[in-house]
């Protein structure tokens, strides 16, 4: 039976196939190979180690190969790692696919059947003839309801991009009435087909990645292709709208060093931006703690997209944590207000330096040192 990433058990020896995300081999201080890998499937992902009888395996598969496992996992840094004992390739006729690529929890069918009601409540006959253009094109159809929205970042699953872009038209028709001058229409057009490259860009056939064309043009401009395509199937469409729409392909990454070849610079465009970011960071940040939910301590991993750790919202909350109480030098278990004291019988009190108006309250070997360099011996 297929055991999932997320059902992984500290200490406990699992088998089970996984498909491999990365590959990397690495030296031992002894200078002996090992290897570093990032095994997954559709409930997440793990870092994996194997630290002996590489050169047995080593060649025997690559990025993107389904390899069977025996091994355990543990909590090393405060993170989940799975050390392999053995490993073997497993041709792909022996596994369920479906198994191993994350997609959205919505049925994709649903999702269009959803964006298809949109762009048919639009008053505006131009954008609405523009966009059934686009998925009036099997081809189109059928790869918009499949893409992810991203390799990594957000959104990074089967059907993450349709996902990502029904969020950003709820997100569009909660603020674009905010605004009297934004017309509502053209903000969802923007929506609906600032990221249509993506469905180039990447790849999603197994694992996530770029494909050639996406290295060298990236969605925008692949992008604005399909528009131009699309432009010459409906000749009547009106050449100014033509160019605010490919204005808001062109800028909705919102700044020329995020990536826009052009910086947003009507209200359209500028909100396109911004929702589009919030999304994105919203989605990276649950993904990140949903991910995290096993490892220790009240703080996420570092994630470098967005540069930051995050904070695990709802264990800080009901956990034992040392937050102190403004003004009274307590922390928040000993609060009469966050709940029952904390006994402290037998404890010692650190004393509480004042400097800058700030209490400095030493807890430990280190900080009582670091009092006494300051001049504040305890």
């Amino acid at each position: 039976m297929k055991i999932l990433v997320k059902d992984l058990q500290q200490n406990q020896i699992a088998r089970s196939c996984f498909l491999v995300q990365h590959k990397e081999v690495r030296q031992k201080k002894s200078g002996e190979p090992f290897l570093s890998l990032t095994i997954g499937d559709k409930s997440g992902d793990i870092d994996a180690k194997m630290w002996d009888n590489v050169g047995e395996v080593v060649e025997l598969f690559a990025v993107g190969d389904f390899v069977r496992v025996k091994g355990v996992m543990s909590v090393y840094n405060g993170r989940p790692q799975f050390t392999i004992h053995s490993l073997e390739r497993v041709d792909e006729r022996e596994i369920q696919l479906a198994d191993f690529f994350a997609a959205s929890a919505r049925d994709p069918e649903e999702m269009f059947a959803e964006l298809k009601g949109i762009i048919d409540g639009m008053r505006d006959p131009h954008l609405k003839a523009l966009l059934l253009t686009f998925f009036n094109d099997a081809s189109i159809r059928e790869r918009y309801k499949k893409a992810p929205a991203a390799k990594q970042i957000h959104h990074a699953y089967l059907g993450g991009l349709i996902e990502h872009v029904l969020s950003l038209c709820a997100l569009a028709k909660m603020v674009g009435p905010h605004y009297p001058a934004v017309n509502l229409d053209l903000l969802l057009t923007g929506v609906i087909l600032h990221d249509i490259g993506k469905i180039d860009e990447l790849t999603y056939e197994r694992a996530l990645g770029y494909s050639d064309v996406g290295q060298l043009l990236g969605h925008i401009a692949i992008g604005v292709r399909y528009l131009h395509d699309k432009l010459r199937e409906t000749p009547d469409f009106p050449p100014a709208l033509a160019a605010l729409v490919e204005h808001l392909i062109l800028s909705h990454h919102g700044k020329l060093e995020f990536g826009s070849p052009k910086v947003p610079v009507f209200p359209e465009a500028l909100l396109l931006s911004y929702l589009d970011d919030l999304d994105s960071k919203m989605e990276c940040m649950r993904a990140q703690l949903e991910r995290d939910e096993r490892s220790e301590g009240t703080f996420s991993g570092y994630n470098y997209a967005m540069e930051r750790t995050f904070l695990k919202k709802d264990l800080f909350l009901t956990g034992p944590h040392s937050v102190t109480e403004p003004g009274t030098g307590k922390s928040a278990a000993e609060s009469p207000v966050r709940g029952a004291p904390v006994a402290t019988a037998g404890k010692r009190e650190a004393p509480a330096t004042r400097r800058s108006g700030g209490a400095f309250p030493s807890n430990s070997l280190f900080g009582d040192k670091l009092q006494g360099a300051l001049g504040d011996e305890p």
